[in-house]
């Protein structure tokens, strides 16, 4: 019977409300908020590089499997105001731990972030806020020290303008690992930034989409696998598998059933990368096979001078060189030229661009109808949207005929 309530106990828990925090790529929020909120939670706040939402333990399972442009996902452990370090380790010990880390949980700060405020030294706060976890757990567990030798439970804090905010780590490597990306090009562009690119733009699976700098084919593999209804976490690991205190096993079964039980493998697609590199086109391919998408993915070696497609109302949707490197920024000017006229060569079709290229619009040949500031890592880029006409609907066309 005691392994019964321990059982219900620990159903019973699963089942009360927790918040959670998803970062993001900065500038993205609001893709972020709408993906949790089409998944049917509630979002509490939405903050610079973050969104914080309120679920179940469910939701946990859910949102590390479905969500496509959060980096990872963390059960928010507490907020304080700390502007010493005597403030972060009282405040840090007030939380309760014992909550989420079992007495032989492997505990650690992962990674703390300080922007604006008194306490800045990452080092510092990782360690000072470990030894007042090691206090706290310590009073509660009645020893004196930890094996941890069990699951492992990381801490992420995020500190602004002296507000502490503290997250449990649920999903260990980043989300944006879809696990199909064996190699990549030199500059690949992550994963869940791609996905949150594409999701800015009007493009739906019934619509053309060619990216002409595809690397290693990130943004037609992320196309296709929202055009199949693939969740991106659906073939990968986290984490919270291994806390069985906090969840039940079968949510992550659920989850992962609910995951396999919408994908449609029938969809027609007209899905299209090129490069002019025949090694890329190759890496490519064999990414969108391990994706399992390489059916729907049509790959060239193409130059982006020979970019063209018999049809209208279709999307580009790239991300160019840059030109890190002095010798490939000479010819920047020209490749962008090239892009700018073959993109105006193609009737009705929409261009999506994103580049740390400061000229990219003067020698595209066009202002972009939208243009929108987005970092990648801690280089500031922007997003390019020039906008085509939208394809006449149903209605239209049998009013025309």
């Amino acid at each position: 019977m005691a392994i019964d309530r321990k059982i219900m106990r620990l159903y019973n828990k699963s089942m009360e409300k927790m918040s959670y925090i998803a970062p993001c790529h900065f500038g993205l929020e609001a893709v972020l908020k709408k993906e949790i909120t089409d998944l049917g939670y509630e979002i509490s706040s939405v903050e610079d590089g973050r969104v914080t939402f309120v679920g179940d333990a469910a939701a946990l399972c859910r949102a590390n499997i479905f969500l496509r442009t959060a980096e990872r996902v963390l059960i928010k452990i507490g907020s304080f105001h700390a502007e010493t370090f005597e403030e972060l380790f009282q405040e840090t010990r007030k939380l309760c731990w014992e909550d989420y880390i079992p007495e032989n949980g492997k505990f650690w700060v992962a990674k703390a972030a300080s922007i604006k405020s008194k306490l800045f030294s990452p080092s510092d706060i990782q360690s000072i806020m470990k030894k007042a976890m090691v206090e706290r757990l310590k009073s509660v567990y009645h020893k004196e020290w930890f094996a941890e030798d069990g699951a492992s439970y990381p801490v992420r804090v995020f500190l602004m303008k002296d507000e502490v905010v503290v997250g449990l780590d649920t999903t260990g490597e980043s989300l944006h690992k879809r696990g199909y990306r064996k190699l990549t090009a030199k500059a690949p562009i992550a994963e869940n930034l791609a996905a949150a690119l594409i999701m800015l733009t009007p493009w739906r699976s019934g619509r053309i989409l060619v990216d002409p700098f595809c690397g290693s084919g990130t943004f037609p593999i992320e196309a296709a696998m929202m055009a199949a209804k693939m969740a991106p976490g659906a073939g990968r690991k986290f984490l919270a598998e291994e806390w069985n205190n906090i969840i039940p096993d079968k949510f992550w079964k659920l989850a992962a059933d609910e995951a396999a039980s919408i994908v449609d493998m029938n969809v027609e697609t007209d899905i299209q990368g090129y490069d002019i590199d025949d090694k890329m086109v190759s890496i490519a391919r064999e990414n969108a096979k391990v994706a399992g998408v390489d059916k729907m993915i049509h790959f060239q070696r193409r130059a982006v001078d020979e970019l063209s497609h018999p049809k209208k109302y279709g999307f580009i949707i790239t991300n160019p060189p840059y030109g890190e490197r002095l010798e490939e920024k000479e010819n920047l000017p020209e490749l962008y030229r090239t892009l700018g006229g073959r993109y105006m060569a193609l009737d009705s079709w929409s261009m999506y661009v994103i580049s740390a290229y400061e000229q990219a619009e003067q020698y595209i040949g066009r202002k972009a109808d939208k243009n929108r500031k987005i970092y990648n890592g801690m280089m500031k880029t922007y997003f390019y949207q020039f906008m085509g006409p939208k394809p006449p609907s149903h209605d239209d066309r049998r009013r025309k005929a």
